[in-house]
Protein backbone atom coordinates (compact mmCIF):
# COMPACT_ATOMS: atom_id res chain seq x y z
CA UNK A 1 0.00 0.00 0.00
CA UNK A 2 1.43 3.01 -0.73
CA UNK A 3 2.73 5.51 2.31
CA UNK A 4 0.33 8.02 0.77
CA UNK A 5 -3.31 6.58 0.34
CA UNK A 6 -5.44 7.45 2.93
CA UNK A 7 -6.92 4.33 4.82
CA UNK A 8 -10.31 3.24 4.96
CA UNK A 9 -10.65 5.03 8.36
CA UNK A 10 -9.69 8.13 6.67
CA UNK A 11 -11.85 7.99 3.52
CA UNK A 12 -14.72 7.40 6.81
CA UNK A 13 -13.42 10.33 8.35
CA UNK A 14 -12.91 12.29 5.06
CA UNK A 15 -16.80 11.89 4.52
CA UNK A 16 -17.96 13.29 7.80
CA UNK A 17 -16.06 16.62 8.04
CA UNK A 18 -18.13 17.39 10.53
CA UNK A 19 -16.67 14.86 13.01
CA UNK A 20 -14.77 16.30 16.01
CA UNK A 21 -10.94 15.43 15.55
CA UNK A 22 -9.17 14.34 18.82
CA UNK A 23 -5.37 15.62 18.98
CA UNK A 24 -3.48 13.12 19.95
CA UNK A 25 -0.95 13.66 17.88
CA UNK A 26 0.68 16.69 19.97
CA UNK A 27 0.73 14.18 22.32
CA UNK A 28 3.38 12.24 20.14
CA UNK A 29 5.69 15.35 19.88
CA UNK A 30 5.30 15.86 23.50
CA UNK A 31 7.16 12.25 23.12
CA UNK A 32 9.90 13.25 20.86
CA UNK A 33 10.45 15.98 23.07
CA UNK A 34 11.30 13.96 26.14
CA UNK A 35 12.80 11.32 24.25
CA UNK A 36 14.86 14.50 22.56
CA UNK A 37 15.56 15.83 26.07
CA UNK A 38 17.07 12.46 27.29
CA UNK A 39 19.03 12.31 24.00
CA UNK A 40 20.80 15.05 24.98
CA UNK A 41 21.37 14.67 27.90
CA UNK A 42 23.02 11.25 27.96
CA UNK A 43 25.25 12.99 25.64
CA UNK A 44 26.01 15.82 28.57
CA UNK A 45 26.64 13.34 30.80
CA UNK A 46 30.24 12.69 30.26
CA UNK A 47 31.19 16.06 30.42
CA UNK A 48 29.22 17.32 33.46
CA UNK A 49 31.26 13.97 35.46
CA UNK A 50 34.37 14.71 33.75
CA UNK A 51 36.27 16.57 36.04
CA UNK A 52 35.99 13.65 39.15
CA UNK A 53 35.99 11.14 36.47
CA UNK A 54 39.14 12.66 35.38
CA UNK A 55 40.44 12.63 38.86
CA UNK A 56 39.16 8.84 39.76
CA UNK A 57 40.28 6.95 36.56
CA UNK A 58 43.92 9.31 36.36
CA UNK A 59 43.05 10.55 33.04
CA UNK A 60 44.52 13.41 31.23
CA UNK A 61 42.86 16.06 28.97
CA UNK A 62 44.13 14.83 25.56
CA UNK A 63 42.51 10.85 26.82
CA UNK A 64 39.49 12.75 27.40
CA UNK A 65 39.36 14.47 24.09
CA UNK A 66 39.57 11.33 21.99
CA UNK A 67 36.76 9.94 24.76
CA UNK A 68 34.59 12.75 23.59
CA UNK A 69 35.23 12.33 20.00
CA UNK A 70 34.02 8.81 19.98
CA UNK A 71 30.89 9.85 19.82
CA UNK A 72 30.76 12.11 16.83
CA UNK A 73 33.03 9.68 14.65
CA UNK A 74 30.22 7.30 15.42
CA UNK A 75 27.21 9.02 15.41
CA UNK A 76 28.02 10.12 11.63
CA UNK A 77 28.85 6.78 10.64
CA UNK A 78 25.84 4.96 11.83
CA UNK A 79 23.58 7.13 10.30
CA UNK A 80 22.96 5.02 7.07
CA UNK A 81 22.09 2.16 8.92
CA UNK A 82 20.10 3.95 11.48
CA UNK A 83 18.55 5.39 8.42
CA UNK A 84 18.19 1.99 6.46
CA UNK A 85 16.68 0.49 9.95
CA UNK A 86 14.04 2.90 10.31
CA UNK A 87 12.70 2.44 6.28
CA UNK A 88 12.95 -1.20 6.90
CA UNK A 89 11.50 -1.91 10.31
CA UNK A 90 9.16 1.16 11.37
CA UNK A 91 9.95 3.81 13.50
CA UNK A 92 8.46 2.58 16.73
CA UNK A 93 10.34 -0.81 17.05
CA UNK A 94 13.85 0.44 16.39
CA UNK A 95 13.57 4.06 18.41
CA UNK A 96 12.64 1.78 21.36
CA UNK A 97 15.15 -0.43 20.88
CA UNK A 98 17.70 2.64 20.24
CA UNK A 99 16.29 4.42 23.08
CA UNK A 100 16.99 1.19 25.37
CA UNK A 101 20.68 0.60 24.22
CA UNK A 102 21.89 3.96 24.31
CA UNK A 103 20.92 3.94 28.20
CA UNK A 104 21.85 0.81 29.00
CA UNK A 105 24.96 1.34 27.89
CA UNK A 106 25.44 4.92 29.53
CA UNK A 107 24.59 2.98 32.55
CA UNK A 108 27.66 1.08 31.94
CA UNK A 109 29.65 3.82 31.52
CA UNK A 110 29.15 4.52 35.34
CA UNK A 111 30.49 1.01 36.35
CA UNK A 112 34.13 2.33 34.28
CA UNK A 113 35.06 3.50 37.86
CA UNK A 114 36.31 -0.15 39.04
CA UNK A 115 39.37 0.39 36.25
CA UNK A 116 41.86 2.97 36.06
CA UNK A 117 44.47 4.77 32.97
CA UNK A 118 44.44 2.67 29.73
CA UNK A 119 42.30 0.49 30.35
CA UNK A 120 39.87 2.78 32.04
CA UNK A 121 40.57 5.00 28.74
CA UNK A 122 39.55 2.09 25.78
CA UNK A 123 36.76 1.31 27.74
CA UNK A 124 34.88 4.64 28.21
CA UNK A 125 36.01 4.93 24.32
CA UNK A 126 34.10 2.10 23.53
CA UNK A 127 31.17 2.75 25.48
CA UNK A 128 31.11 6.16 24.05
CA UNK A 129 31.53 4.94 20.70
CA UNK A 130 28.88 2.41 21.32
CA UNK A 131 26.59 5.60 22.67
CA UNK A 132 26.71 7.24 19.45
CA UNK A 133 25.66 4.27 16.95
CA UNK A 134 22.67 3.71 19.07
CA UNK A 135 21.71 7.43 18.90
CA UNK A 136 22.19 7.55 15.07
CA UNK A 137 18.69 6.56 14.48
CA UNK A 138 16.95 9.52 16.59
CA UNK A 139 16.83 12.45 14.86
CA UNK A 140 15.83 10.95 11.77
CA UNK A 141 13.16 8.79 13.62
CA UNK A 142 12.09 12.29 14.65
CA UNK A 143 11.84 13.41 11.00
CA UNK A 144 10.25 10.52 10.08
CA UNK A 145 7.43 10.44 13.09
CA UNK A 146 6.50 14.03 12.49
CA UNK A 147 6.33 12.90 8.52
CA UNK A 148 3.88 10.30 9.72
CA UNK A 149 1.92 12.55 12.01
CA UNK A 150 1.37 15.83 11.38
CA UNK A 151 -0.14 17.96 8.20
CA UNK A 152 2.50 19.98 5.94
CA UNK A 153 1.11 23.64 8.04
CA UNK A 154 2.01 22.18 11.55
CA UNK A 155 5.25 20.36 10.54
CA UNK A 156 7.37 23.15 11.64
CA UNK A 157 5.91 23.24 15.14
CA UNK A 158 6.69 19.82 16.14
CA UNK A 159 10.22 19.59 14.41
CA UNK A 160 10.53 23.47 16.50
CA UNK A 161 9.38 21.37 19.94
CA UNK A 162 11.14 18.69 19.65
CA UNK A 163 14.42 20.48 18.41
CA UNK A 164 14.47 23.04 21.36
CA UNK A 165 14.80 19.61 23.94
CA UNK A 166 18.41 20.53 22.61
CA UNK A 167 18.54 23.42 24.73
CA UNK A 168 15.99 22.12 27.04
CA UNK A 169 18.33 19.47 28.36
CA UNK A 170 21.04 21.78 29.09
CA UNK A 171 19.05 24.00 31.22
CA UNK A 172 17.30 21.06 33.47
CA UNK A 173 19.80 17.89 33.31
CA UNK A 174 22.90 19.71 33.30
CA UNK A 175 22.03 20.81 37.40
CA UNK A 176 20.30 18.16 37.95
CA UNK A 177 23.29 15.00 36.99
CA UNK A 178 25.62 18.45 38.55
CA UNK A 179 24.15 17.68 41.66
CA UNK A 180 24.35 14.27 41.71
CA UNK A 181 28.03 13.86 41.04
CA UNK A 182 28.72 16.03 44.05
CA UNK A 183 26.26 14.72 46.13
CA UNK A 184 26.71 11.06 45.20
CA UNK A 185 29.33 10.36 42.97
CA UNK A 186 30.32 10.49 39.19
CA UNK A 187 29.17 7.08 38.10
CA UNK A 188 25.24 7.82 39.86
CA UNK A 189 24.56 10.50 37.32
CA UNK A 190 25.27 7.97 34.72
CA UNK A 191 23.27 5.41 36.57
CA UNK A 192 20.61 8.06 36.54
CA UNK A 193 20.28 9.10 33.32
CA UNK A 194 20.77 5.50 32.08
CA UNK A 195 17.99 4.68 34.27
CA UNK A 196 15.60 7.54 33.19
CA UNK A 197 15.93 6.29 29.48
CA UNK A 198 15.29 2.66 29.99
CA UNK A 199 11.70 3.84 31.80
CA UNK A 200 11.16 5.90 28.98
CA UNK A 201 12.05 3.51 26.03
CA UNK A 202 9.18 1.44 27.64
CA UNK A 203 6.80 4.47 27.62
CA UNK A 204 7.45 4.72 23.84
CA UNK A 205 6.57 1.80 23.18
CA UNK A 206 3.17 1.68 25.42
CA UNK A 207 2.16 5.43 23.65
CA UNK A 208 3.42 5.31 20.02
CA UNK A 209 2.04 3.37 16.92
CA UNK A 210 1.58 4.50 13.87
CA UNK A 211 -1.30 6.84 12.93
CA UNK A 212 -3.13 4.62 10.78
CA UNK A 213 -4.00 2.60 13.65
CA UNK A 214 -3.46 4.38 17.04
CA UNK A 215 -6.46 3.39 19.31
CA UNK A 216 -6.51 6.80 20.80
CA UNK A 217 -6.93 8.93 16.95
CA UNK A 218 -10.10 8.79 15.48
CA UNK A 219 -10.81 9.03 11.82
CA UNK A 220 -11.36 13.12 11.92
CA UNK A 221 -7.67 13.40 13.36
CA UNK A 222 -6.62 10.84 10.18
CA UNK A 223 -8.55 12.99 7.93
CA UNK A 224 -6.78 16.04 8.99
CA UNK A 225 -3.58 14.91 9.09
CA UNK A 226 -4.25 12.60 5.40
CA UNK A 227 -5.28 16.05 3.92
CA UNK A 228 -2.44 18.12 4.53
CA UNK A 229 -0.23 15.68 2.79
CA UNK A 230 1.00 13.34 6.39
CA UNK A 231 2.21 9.58 5.35
CA UNK A 232 0.17 8.13 7.93
CA UNK A 233 0.57 4.94 6.68
CA UNK A 234 4.09 4.76 7.04
CA UNK A 235 4.30 2.22 9.80
CA UNK A 236 1.18 0.58 9.93
CA UNK A 237 1.46 -3.06 10.01
CA UNK A 238 -0.62 -3.41 6.41
CA UNK A 239 1.86 -0.69 5.05
CA UNK A 240 4.62 -2.10 2.40
CA UNK A 241 8.35 -1.93 4.35
CA UNK A 242 10.97 -0.77 2.48
CA UNK A 243 13.15 -3.10 0.96
CA UNK A 244 16.21 -1.74 2.47
CA UNK A 245 18.65 1.35 0.85
CA UNK A 246 19.53 1.55 -2.69
CA UNK A 247 22.35 3.45 -3.66
CA UNK A 248 20.71 4.72 -6.28
CA UNK A 249 18.33 6.69 -4.20
CA UNK A 250 21.37 7.77 -2.64
CA UNK A 251 22.95 9.02 -5.31
CA UNK A 252 19.92 10.93 -6.48
CA UNK A 253 19.44 12.64 -3.30
CA UNK A 254 23.34 13.96 -3.66
CA UNK A 255 22.27 14.92 -7.68
CA UNK A 256 19.01 16.58 -6.65
CA UNK A 257 20.21 20.93 -5.87
CA UNK A 258 17.55 21.00 -3.23
CA UNK A 259 18.38 17.96 -1.29
CA UNK A 260 22.39 19.33 -1.32
CA UNK A 261 22.02 22.75 -0.69
CA UNK A 262 19.69 21.54 2.51
CA UNK A 263 22.67 19.56 3.52
CA UNK A 264 25.09 22.67 3.23
CA UNK A 265 22.45 24.60 5.40
CA UNK A 266 22.52 21.90 8.16
CA UNK A 267 26.20 21.30 8.22
CA UNK A 268 26.76 24.93 9.24
CA UNK A 269 23.92 25.51 11.83
CA UNK A 270 25.56 22.25 13.59
CA UNK A 271 28.64 24.40 13.42
CA UNK A 272 26.44 26.80 15.47
CA UNK A 273 25.30 24.29 17.63
CA UNK A 274 28.60 22.81 18.49
CA UNK A 275 30.55 25.48 19.20
CA UNK A 276 28.37 26.45 22.14
CA UNK A 277 28.57 23.26 23.42
CA UNK A 278 32.33 22.54 23.35
CA UNK A 279 34.11 26.28 22.98
CA UNK A 280 31.77 28.57 24.18
CA UNK A 281 32.04 27.97 28.11
CA UNK A 282 35.92 27.52 27.44
CA UNK A 283 35.87 30.96 25.99
CA UNK A 284 34.27 32.56 28.47
CA UNK A 285 36.87 31.15 31.18
CA UNK A 286 39.83 31.93 28.91
CA UNK A 287 38.88 34.84 27.07
CA UNK A 288 36.70 37.06 29.58
CA UNK A 289 38.32 35.82 32.67
CA UNK A 290 34.58 34.46 34.17
CA UNK A 291 35.26 31.68 36.71
CA UNK A 292 34.32 28.04 35.67
CA UNK A 293 31.24 28.45 37.87
CA UNK A 294 29.86 31.33 36.38
CA UNK A 295 31.06 30.41 33.09
CA UNK A 296 28.57 27.69 33.38
CA UNK A 297 25.75 30.14 34.47
CA UNK A 298 26.14 32.10 31.76
CA UNK A 299 26.36 29.49 29.34
CA UNK A 300 22.59 28.83 30.02
CA UNK A 301 21.56 32.25 29.11
CA UNK A 302 22.42 31.51 25.26
CA UNK A 303 20.55 27.80 25.80
CA UNK A 304 17.58 29.65 27.29
CA UNK A 305 17.69 32.03 24.18
CA UNK A 306 18.07 29.36 22.09
CA UNK A 307 14.72 27.58 23.29
CA UNK A 308 12.66 30.33 23.40
CA UNK A 309 13.98 31.54 19.54
CA UNK A 310 13.37 27.71 18.49
CA UNK A 311 10.13 27.27 19.51
CA UNK A 312 9.35 30.91 17.59
CA UNK A 313 10.60 29.57 14.46
CA UNK A 314 8.47 27.13 14.36
CA UNK A 315 5.42 28.31 15.14
CA UNK A 316 6.15 31.51 12.43
CA UNK A 317 7.16 29.38 9.89
CA UNK A 318 3.62 27.35 10.12
CA UNK A 319 2.04 30.87 10.78
CA UNK A 320 3.29 31.86 7.20
CA UNK A 321 2.02 28.62 5.81
CA UNK A 322 -1.63 29.08 6.89
CA UNK A 323 -1.39 32.54 6.32
CA UNK A 324 -1.01 31.39 2.37
CA UNK A 325 2.47 31.39 2.04
CA UNK A 326 4.70 29.29 -0.10
CA UNK A 327 5.87 26.19 1.93
CA UNK A 328 9.51 27.74 0.44
CA UNK A 329 8.78 31.23 1.71
CA UNK A 330 7.20 30.22 4.76
CA UNK A 331 10.43 27.76 5.76
CA UNK A 332 13.21 29.77 4.41
CA UNK A 333 12.02 32.82 6.08
CA UNK A 334 12.85 32.30 9.14
CA UNK A 335 15.65 29.89 8.51
CA UNK A 336 17.21 32.99 6.61
CA UNK A 337 16.82 35.25 9.42
CA UNK A 338 17.81 33.26 12.28
CA UNK A 339 21.37 32.86 10.36
CA UNK A 340 21.83 36.00 9.92
CA UNK A 341 20.83 37.06 13.22
CA UNK A 342 23.48 34.53 14.80
CA UNK A 343 26.44 36.41 13.44
CA UNK A 344 25.90 38.88 15.59
CA UNK A 345 28.14 37.01 17.44
CA UNK A 346 31.13 38.97 15.72
CA UNK A 347 29.92 42.04 17.45
CA UNK A 348 31.83 40.46 20.78
CA UNK A 349 35.20 41.23 19.22
CA UNK A 350 34.57 44.94 20.02
CA UNK A 351 33.79 45.18 23.62
CA UNK A 352 35.08 44.50 26.47
CA UNK A 353 32.13 44.48 28.51
CA UNK A 354 31.01 40.90 29.37
CA UNK A 355 27.25 41.77 29.67
CA UNK A 356 27.42 42.68 26.77
CA UNK A 357 29.39 39.80 25.15
CA UNK A 358 26.47 37.67 26.77
CA UNK A 359 23.99 39.95 25.02
CA UNK A 360 25.49 38.75 21.60
CA UNK A 361 25.80 35.06 22.01
CA UNK A 362 22.52 34.95 23.41
CA UNK A 363 21.37 36.82 20.46
CA UNK A 364 23.10 34.84 18.21
CA UNK A 365 21.85 31.77 19.75
CA UNK A 366 17.94 33.21 19.76
CA UNK A 367 18.84 33.57 16.06
CA UNK A 368 20.28 30.32 15.41
CA UNK A 369 17.06 28.81 17.62
CA UNK A 370 14.97 30.40 14.87
CA UNK A 371 16.51 29.38 12.37
CA UNK A 372 16.98 25.40 13.31
CA UNK A 373 14.49 24.39 10.64
CA UNK A 374 16.44 21.35 8.88
CA UNK A 375 14.10 18.96 10.68
CA UNK A 376 11.24 20.05 9.15
CA UNK A 377 12.43 21.09 5.75
CA UNK A 378 13.33 17.00 5.73
CA UNK A 379 9.91 15.98 6.75
CA UNK A 380 8.29 18.01 3.57
CA UNK A 381 11.01 17.10 1.25
CA UNK A 382 12.26 13.42 1.82
CA UNK A 383 11.53 10.92 -0.56
CA UNK A 384 8.55 9.11 0.57
CA UNK A 385 10.22 5.49 0.25
CA UNK A 386 13.21 6.19 2.44
CA UNK A 387 12.21 9.04 5.07
CA UNK A 388 14.78 7.35 6.99
CA UNK A 389 17.28 6.95 4.78
CA UNK A 390 17.02 10.59 3.70
CA UNK A 391 16.79 11.46 7.59
CA UNK A 392 20.31 9.67 8.41
CA UNK A 393 21.71 11.32 4.85
CA UNK A 394 20.85 14.57 6.26
CA UNK A 395 21.90 13.89 9.92
CA UNK A 396 25.00 12.58 8.66
CA UNK A 397 26.18 15.35 6.37
CA UNK A 398 25.00 17.45 9.30
CA UNK A 399 26.89 16.10 11.95
CA UNK A 400 30.15 15.88 10.38
CA UNK A 401 30.93 19.74 11.86
CA UNK A 402 30.47 18.28 14.73
CA UNK A 403 34.07 16.96 14.21
CA UNK A 404 35.47 19.70 11.98
CA UNK A 405 34.30 22.30 14.42
CA UNK A 406 36.07 21.93 16.88
CA UNK A 407 39.02 21.00 15.49
CA UNK A 408 39.20 24.03 13.44
CA UNK A 409 38.57 26.57 16.54
CA UNK A 410 40.99 24.51 18.49
CA UNK A 411 43.55 25.35 15.40
CA UNK A 412 42.24 29.08 15.35
CA UNK A 413 42.76 29.97 18.43
CA UNK A 414 46.10 27.84 19.09
CA UNK A 415 47.89 30.00 15.77
CA UNK A 416 46.43 33.11 16.49
CA UNK A 417 46.35 33.15 21.03
CA UNK A 418 42.68 34.66 20.64
CA UNK A 419 39.40 33.31 19.78
CA UNK A 420 38.64 36.65 17.50
CA UNK A 421 38.74 34.53 14.23
CA UNK A 422 37.44 31.53 15.85
CA UNK A 423 33.79 33.82 16.28
CA UNK A 424 34.11 34.79 12.36
CA UNK A 425 34.79 31.24 11.45
CA UNK A 426 31.49 30.38 13.39
CA UNK A 427 29.60 33.59 12.25
CA UNK A 428 30.63 32.80 8.75
CA UNK A 429 28.69 29.70 9.20
CA UNK A 430 25.43 31.25 9.90
CA UNK A 431 26.21 33.56 6.45
CA UNK A 432 27.39 30.44 4.70
CA UNK A 433 23.71 28.20 6.01
CA UNK A 434 21.84 31.80 4.31
CA UNK A 435 22.95 32.17 1.07
CA UNK A 436 22.29 28.08 0.60
CA UNK A 437 19.17 28.01 1.41
CA UNK A 438 19.23 31.73 -0.61
CA UNK A 439 20.41 30.25 -3.64
CA UNK A 440 20.59 26.45 -4.09
CA UNK A 441 18.19 24.96 -2.24
CA UNK A 442 15.64 26.77 -4.80
CA UNK A 443 11.96 25.21 -4.21
CA UNK A 444 11.39 22.99 -1.07
CA UNK A 445 8.85 19.81 -2.28
CA UNK A 446 8.66 16.30 -1.90
CA UNK A 447 11.34 14.72 -3.58
CA UNK A 448 10.49 12.15 -6.21
CA UNK A 449 12.57 9.18 -6.14
CA UNK A 450 13.37 7.41 -10.18
CA UNK A 451 12.71 4.07 -9.88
Amino acid sequence: MSTLQPTAETRTATARPGAAKTNFRWWIVVMLFLVTSINYADRAVLGTAAPALIKDLHIDNVQLGFIFSAFGWAYVLAQLPGGWLLDRFGSRVVYALAIFVWSLVTIMQGFVGFFAGATAVTLLFVLRFAVGVAEAPSFPGNSRVVAAWFPRQERATAAAIFNSAQYFATVIFAPIMGYITQTFGWPWAFGFMGGLGIIVSAIWLKVVHAPAVHPAVNDAERAHIVEGGGLVNMDSPTAGKSEGAKWDYIRQMFASRMMVGIFIGQFCINALTYFFISWFPIYLVKERGLSILNAGITAAIPAICGFVGGLLGGVLSDWMLRRGFSLSTARKTPIVGGMLLSMAMVFCNYTDSVPLVVFFMALAFFGKGIGALGWAVMSDCAPKEITGLAGGVFNMCGNISTITTPIIIGYIVHITGSFNGALVFVAANGLVAAVSYLVVVGEIKRMELKK
